[in-house]
């Protein structure tokens, strides 16, 4: 234990290191782990955005990577030293690629407009913070939801996991089957990626099984060591090259230095898309925005908090508003900087599951994403077959919890669920969370429990129906 008075002591004596039953060691491997978790995005990100807008303009796949690598260190940095939280943000994936295809559907809108929707959003969901209506939403979700909420992020994790490695991939459409993904391609594992994930992932298995002292971290270390073999052996190339074997997105290969491109920054028209939609049509999509970004943080943030163990004996996050606060700034920073809205990373869970319980760990993940900025290519260095292991190990541990439901009550065991099905089902956080609550209190209401309800669940659950229901509101309304 450091002693106070020391650098160390004050350093643990703000972070509640030996307090949350930390060390020094695990918050700087949690962060580490939680980077290389979740540092895709850097690639992702620019392959989303890519499209032209109404005017022919393009945000340029080199700009969308430097400003994604800035806005989630700094934002992951803030959480950290501020909130105190081993939760790491990024460009939400959900969010970018509404935000993509409202682009490319909508012939009036320039890239400056919709994101300044994602800016409006997020300073509504700053104002809802603020209020204190946020948190008391998340203090009013009954405590078998939570856990569900944790199962369910448990599961979406382990499938993003099995999809990033290949090892479960999409089925076309045109082979004209109701089966939606299936196992590798054609039904066959194929290729020294695939391999090099099933390596890994018996690697962590085993070391986690014997429980040995950062298990994940030496899981993806030693993936990233095979890839980087694989890759100058046999030199299976990316699978972009229309090559089924070969890696999902990264490619391995060392870093070099590069001068980031940073002037997509302050380049959004906050109510332009109002002047070419009208208030009505530009209101939807912000609402579609914002209950996206609202409940997919929320549930981020219970599911990770519940793992790390930081929840109070009624479930709640203490100082949660502090939280709620950085994220709610993600989705006004990432759209004043054109990535799309900031969120909590379900990835972080990774960092948990490596030890990870204080905001130290953000900020090692965090300064991790500046130095990357400068060397974007230091995210080619682990691919995410040798990540994919550890996010499939840290699902099981989060859906272990799955007993702490009350399945004997089909009030809360049904919409418990459909929450942690629909999670990963429909790729969707928010998804899960609306079909739960709406479940909860159409079962509690036919069950003649109405008293059982919290009125802001009924809130809630009407916000979600509209949400559900945009497309047909939109055509009535003559928008779609």
């Amino acid at each position: 234990m450091a002693k106070r008075g020391t650098v160390r002591g004050k350093l643990d004596s703000y972070f509640e290191i030996t307090k949350r039953g930390s060390t020094y060691s695990r918050e700087i491997r949690g962060g580490l782990a939680t980077f290389f978790a979740m540092s895709y995005i850097v690639v992702l990100n620019p392959l989303i955005l890519s499209g032209a807008d109404a005017s022919g303009a393009e945000l340029g796949g080199a700009r969308v990577a430097a400003v994604t690598a800035l806005v989630a260190g700094v934002l992951t940095i803030i959480m950290g030293a501020w909130a105190r939280y081993p939760f790491a943000l990024a460009t939400g994936l959900g969010v970018n690629a509404f935000v993509a295809v409202t682009v490319a559907s909508n012939p009036e809108l320039t890239w400056p407009d919709v994101m300044g929707l994602v800016v409006l959003s997020g300073i509504t969901m700053l104002i809802l913070v603020l209020t204190g209506f946020r948190t008391a939403v998340f203090r009013a979700v009954p405590a078998s939801l939570k856990t569900a909420i944790v199962v369910g992020i448990g599961l979406f994790i382990a499938l993003i996991g099995l999809v990033n490695a290949g090892f479960v991939r999409r089925i076309p459409d045109v082979a004209g089957t109701t089966v939606p993904v299936g196992l590798g391609f054609e039904g066959k594992l194929v290729g020294w990626p695939t391999l090099v994930f099933i390596v890994g992932l018996i690697l962590t298995i085993a070391l986690v099984v014997r429980k040995v002292r950062g298990a994940i971290l030496i899981g993806i270390a030693a993936s990233t060591v095979l890839a980087l073999i694989v890759e100058a052996v046999a030199r299976p190339g990316s699978q972009g090259a229309g090559d089924p074997a070969g890696w999902s997105l990264v490619t391995p290969s060392l870093p070099a230095w590069s001068a980031p491109d940073l002037s997509l920054l302050g380049q959004v028209n906050v109510f332009g898309a109002f002047g070419e939609l009208g208030v009505m049509g530009a209101s939807l999509l912000a609402f579609a925005i914002l209950l996206s970004i609202f409940f997919d943080a929320m549930g981020t943030m219970v599911g990770l908090a519940n793992e790390a163990g930081l929840t109070d004996e009624e479930g709640n996050i203490p100082h949660v508003d502090r939280v709620l606060l950085v994220d709610a700034a993600g989705a006004i920073a990432g759209g004043a900087a054109s990535v799309s809205s900031n969120q909590i990373y379900v990835e972080s869970g990774a960092g948990i599951g490596e030890g990870a319980r204080t905001g130290l760990a953000s900020i090692v993940t965090g300064l991790l994403f500046i130095v990357a900025m400068f060397f974007t290519p230091l995210i080619y260095l682990v691919p995410f077959e040798a990540v994919a292991p550890a996010l499939v190990v840290v699902g099981f541990m989060m859906v272990a919890q799955v007993g702490r439901i009350d399945w004997a009550d089909w009030g809360v065991a049904i919409p418990a669920f459909l929450t942690f099905s629909l999670m990963p089902f429909t790729y969707s956080i928010a998804n899960g969370l609306g079909a739960g609550f709406i479940a909860y209190v159409v079962i509690r209401s036919v069950q003649g429990r109405v008293k059982d309800i919290h009125p802001l669940m009924w809130a809630v659950a009407a916000a979600f129906v509209i949400f559900f229901g945009i497309g047909p509101i939109e055509q009535l309304a003559g928008l779609s």
